[in-house]
């Protein structure tokens, strides 16, 4: 399979996992409730790991053994097989869809209160510490597990997940009593809908001055007034000739919206051009393969005997975004209060913009590398030769790492937190899915840009993406030659 073609099937199916926690969070804040979507996500994810462990238990779940190196005496898997393995990605995916828009908004309510006057900074350090347990769970997978896999077989390997996925969802029911758990009032897609339907049944109507009487409240609900941004949307709460809330309570909710139906269909439209343009962000981080690529073709050696494995200079990007998180809360933010005598709160907006310019920064060293490294292949004889190792050390490498892992830890972080504090607390797993499904986006998008420059670089029957790794049709080297002939 061509590197284009994989990487390609890698995006969509990364897409698709992504796109799942945006259902996932719909039907928590309206009908499920956070605490039951995260339950029914993790039985999910189990029955997903079982079903992947079962593939190296059960014999006839997979093809017989075989000798690599002889590829004619190796079966194909037959559709069983197939379906049996796709099946645990299915179900991993549709608990990921569950759990992933959830757990970082059902660990916000447990700690969030108004009341309290540092309740942006404890907020700040609750998303910045989620996103690193995170990263951390993700290194544990790449080396415990893998190491596990590596030294004790598969059965093991994939046996391991099954228990700890267990104990995770045995520990999260046993604590139920503890939880503080909001209820669901209303399905939020419903609700959007109706402010749609009645803003556009009266827009004819004139918007009433500044009085609180003028608009639809709930009952128990303080009275309040929309704001002033999106102003068309209003008209759904106003309440055209007195009446007492009895008669209004009687109408059909499609002829009449609540103040908060209104805002919470705003605050979804409000940040839809900021999450639209942190979309190139998970763009430029949906590039994993192709640094792996450029690691096999340099000097990977720390010393004589010692020489790390291609795929783990990601662990650069992983370690950058664990110590960023520890040096902001502990060592930067404290130091700035202490220097200003008062506490010191770097604004979200800022936080994201920076990640973005990290971003771009990141790209252009990740260019001006690839572009020397492909001259020093040329210049060591190695433009044809896909195994060749060219006298330069991939510790180049680890700056392009650096800056985007400081880029993920200022941007991702960033967003999680922005979307959190714009929206109404009944719309925290929507707002924890935002991230996921712009990242769904990117895949696509960097999907359809990988099959974009995949097409206009065809020549001699051959693209820029489907060349050996030393090899770039589309730097013009002219023919082809050792050096010095």
């Amino acid at each position: 399979m061509s590197y284009a073609k994989g990487t390609n099937i890698i995006l969509l199916w990364s897409a698709a996992t992504n796109f799942l926690p945006i259902v996932g969070a719909f039907l928590s804040d309206s009908f499920l409730g956070r605490f039951l979507t995260i339950f029914v996500g993790s039985i999910f994810s189990l029955m997903g790991t079982i079903l992947l462990w079962l593939t190296t238990v059960i014999q006839n779940a997979k093809p017989p053994s075989c000798d690599v190196q002889v590829p004619h005496s190796c079966k194909t898997p037959t559709h069983i097989q197939y379906t049996l393995l796709f099946s645990s990605f299915a179900f991993i995916s549709i608990g990921a869809g569950g759990v992933r828009p959830c757990s970082l908004a059902f660990g916000a309510d447990q700690i969030d209160s108004k009341d309290n006057p540092k309740r942006e900074r404890v907020l700040e350090s609750f998303f910045g510490w989620y996103y690193s347990t995170a990263i951390m769970a993700v290194m544990i997978a790449f080396t415990g597990i893998v190491y596990i896999q590596d030294h004790h077989g598969w059965r093991v390997g994939f046996g391991v997940p099954v228990v700890l996925m267990f104990l995770s969802t045995f520990l999260f029911v046993v604590a139920y009593p503890l939880y503080y758990k909001m209820k669901v009032e209303k399905s939020l897609f419903t609700s959007f809908c109706q402010v749609i339907s009645v803003a556009w049944k009266n827009r004819k109507l004139e918007l009433p001055d500044s009085i609180d009487g003028s608009w639809y409240n709930k009952n128990d609900a303080i009275v309040t007034k929309p704001t002033n941004n999106l102003r068309f949307l209003n008209k759904a709460c106003i309440l055209s000739k007195p009446e007492d809330t009895t008669k209004v309570m009687a109408k059909d909710p499609w002829t009449i919206c609540t103040v908060d139906q209104v805002e919470e269909l705003k605050a979804l439209i409000k940040v839809t051009p900021l999450w639209s343009s942190c979309i190139m962000l998970s763009v430029t981080m949906n590039q994993t393969t192709f640094p792996v690529l450029q690691a096999k073709t340099m000097d990977r050696h720390i010393t004589s005997r010692f020489e790390i494995p291609a795929a783990s200079f990601s662990f650069f990007t992983i370690v950058t975004i664990m110590v960023w998180v520890i040096l902001y809360d502990r060592v930067i933010l404290p130091l700035l209060s202490k220097i200003k005598g008062q506490p010191v709160y770097i604004s979200v907006k800022l936080r994201m913009g920076a990640g973005l310019a990290c971003s771009i920064i990141g790209m252009m060293v990740s260019g001006i590398v690839e572009h020397v490294r492909k001259n020093k292949a040329i210049e060591d004889g190695f433009f044809d030769n896909s195994q060749g190792v060219i006298k330069m050390s991939a510790m180049w490498l680890i700056p392009q790492h650096v800056i985007n892992g400081l880029a993920d830890g200022l941007n991702i972080i960033g967003q999680n937190e922005f979307y959190y504090s714009e929206f109404p607390k009944s719309m925290s797993s929507i707002a924890s899915s935002l991230y996921l499904l712009g990242s769904a986006f990117a895949n696509l998008l960097a999907s359809l840009l990988l099959s974009t420059v995949n097409e206009l670089t065809k020549g001699n029957d051959k693209t820029v993406l489907e060349c050996d790794k030393n090899d770039d049709l589309g730097d013009e080297q002219g023919p082809k030659s050792e050096p010095g002939s």
